[in-house]
């Protein structure tokens, strides 16, 4: 859940152009740019959901949606409401893994009375019983309802997180477990605010069109009001090696079916074999874009759903979004293919036409003619990932945590330097078709169950016409192999779901 208090839509503050050379002092990030009448804050915190007590899962989270959803000692929440409305502006949290985030953003002209404002939320919170609350139940209400009746999309690809990192401190949620969560008391808070929010684990993000000098008072006042404390560095998840395909089916009287497998993966920014798979996935299945493969097999050919994608990095709210968020940095990620709902006959042929195609890229690589126009496609279309001064402070704040410069721009490097053959040799050093999780929201578990570990034939029917090569092709895909073992099916009520 991606938090913001807000009156009026920020977007409508327009950013400047041109951005200026990015600084790193220390524990700040300068992104500034001149003729950029905004000025956009980002404070990271090097501490995420990995750093939850165990049973107190969801702490990280509920702990800075109670500072930016909460009262300060001088002013109530619905104070600060009415303050931030004429300045049309906001201040939200984001909590992945291994970060928080405070972001906000204003125009220069309000700049003092925002920024006063907004080191008084993130620097003096009231952390009153009544707004503990209140934030408490939202985060209860979104795992029993929202996210289990009315966000299969999601769901399955939270699931997916869980039954991969198994173990792990990366397997629950952000947002927790419901009995975690309601073991929380408003003194947990306390402590992990304190023991979490200091220097040691801080950096500052500013960018736009802000005086000379601000930048060292904003450092200024957070030394003053944050204790020095000690660098929370907690190690990178080792997950459970996978063998062979495990299929968990969250069992929910759904009309369609979500469907979503991946497998753990080692590269991160950075690396030439990141930008390698980057280009790839790219081809088989760039998020919400026509250009993709699976889009292409899956939706245009044969109607089943909306789209089909595929990402080697975490793509949190990807029914809502054209492009990822900043701030979501992890040291491990995953691959994963998302099958948007399809209708519950085409299910398991959904799935083999999806691990049919990952199959053929793998054994296959990228052919000369796809690997050029992807290139291609990619030069201009990864500049709309940062186009905005926010963006770019956001996208800098991840180069800090991964330790490299300019993601973007090696990217854009990468682009002209990769070989097809680079990436084909990456394809079958990283990824695989054979040993994985797959995670479906679906009912009739138990039927689904049985034509999985049966390798039953799939096939499929049209209320349209078809030409004959995909008619022909439907054959194949419907009796692609599946070797999976009954043991390694495990069936769950959705009710179920992240309860503990």
């Amino acid at each position: 859940m991606k938090r913001l208090i807000t009156a009026v839509v920020l977007a409508c503050l327009l950013l400047g152009s041109g951005c200026g050379q990015n600084g790193d002092n220390g524990q700040m990030v300068l992104v500034p740019v001149a003729d950029d009448p905004t000025i956009s804050f980002r404070i990271f915190f090097n501490v995420g959901s990995q750093n939850d007590p165990p049973g107190k899962e969801g702490l990280a989270a509920l702990t800075a949606s109670v500072v930016t959803e909460g009262s300060t000692v001088k002013h109530s929440y619905e104070e600060i409401l009415e303050l931030l409305y004429p300045m049309a502006a906001g201040i939200g949290d984001q909590v992945d893994k291994e970060i928080t985030v405070f972001t906000g953003r204003t125009h220069a002209d309000n700049l003092e009375k925002y920024y006063a404002l907004f080191k008084e939320v993130i620097l003096e919170p009231a952390f009153k019983q009544e707004d503990f609350e209140r934030v408490k139940t939202d985060y209860l209400n979104y795992i029993k309802t929202s996210l289990r009746f009315s966000q299969d999309e999601e769901l399955g690809k939270e699931a997916l997180y869980e039954f991969v990192f198994d173990g792990t401190p990366y397997q629950h949620n952000e947002e927790g477990y419901v009995q975690s969560l309601e073991s929380i008391t408003l003194d947990d808070v306390k402590e992990f605010y304190r023991g979490n929010y200091t220097m040691a684990n801080m950096v500052i993000g500013l960018g736009g069109g802000y005086e000379s000098g601000f930048a060292n008072r904003v450092k200024a006042d957070f030394e003053t009001a944050i204790p020095a404390g000690e660098k929370s560095e907690p190690s990178v998840p080792a997950p459970g090696k996978i063998d062979g395909i495990h299929v968990k089916i969250i069992e929910k009287n759904a009309t369609a079916t979500a469907i979503s497998f991946g497998f753990p993966i080692e590269v991160t920014r950075g690396s030439k074999d990141f930008y390698a798979l980057a280009m790839a996935t790219s081809w088989l299945g760039e998020h919400r874009n026509s250009f993709s493969h699976l889009y292409e097999v899956i939706r245009e050919k044969r109607g089943l759903n909306y789209g089909d994608y595929a990402y080697i990095e975490h793509f949190p709210g990807g029914h809502r979004r054209q492009f990822p968020p900043a701030n979501v940095p992890r040291h491990r990620q995953i691959f994963q293919v998302w099958i948007r709902p399809v209708p519950n006959e085409a299910r398991v042929f959904a799935f083999r036409a999806a691990l049919r195609e990952l199959q053929t890229l793998i054994d296959e690589g990228m052919s000369q003619e796809d690997f050029d126009q992807t290139r291609k496609f990619l030069k201009g279309y990864i500049l709309h990932y940062a186009p905005t001064t926010t963006m770019k402070l956001g996208y800098a704040l991840d180069d800090k945590f991964f330790g490299i410069e300019d993601h973007w721009g090696t990217y854009a490097s990468m682009l002209g330097e990769l070989t097809r053959d680079d990436v084909n040799a990456a394809l079958k050093k990283h990824l695989t078709y054979k040993n994985l999780k797959a995670v479906f929201i679906s009912p009739d578990a138990k039927g689904l169950k049985d034509v999985l570990i049966g390798n039953e034939p799939s096939p499929i029917t049209y209320e349209s016409e078809k030409p004959d090569e995909v008619l022909e092709e439907d054959k194949d895909i419907s009796t692609y192999p599946l070797s999976i073992k009954a043991e390694n099916v495990t069936i769950v009520g959705v009710e179920e779901v992240f309860e503990k």
